[in-house]
């Protein structure tokens, strides 16, 4: 799953849900906290369909997670 602090590209995003490759529409904003500082996030993004699997995923694991329109994510 592509995930990282850098911006993400004008050009249309893939969902970041393992296998699908439909057109990203959410900004799904995370970190472990075990591991990353309080200013460091990682993005996933996610197209209408996996944005709750892929949010559940991380909320189960108790990371600290944001989703916003792909469009507002101001990186």
């Amino acid at each position: 799953m592509p995930a990282g602090d850098a911006p993400l590209a004008d050009a249309a995003a893939e969902c970041s849900r393992a296998g699908c490759r439909d057109t990203a529409r959410w900004a799904i904003r995370w970190r472990n906290p075990r591991i990353h500082s309080v200013d460091r996030r990682k993005i996933w993004v996610a197209c209408d369909e996996h944005v709750a699997y892929l949010r559940e995923f991380l909320t189960a694991r108790d990371f600290p997670v944001e989703v916003a329109a792909l469009a507002a994510e101001s990186v």
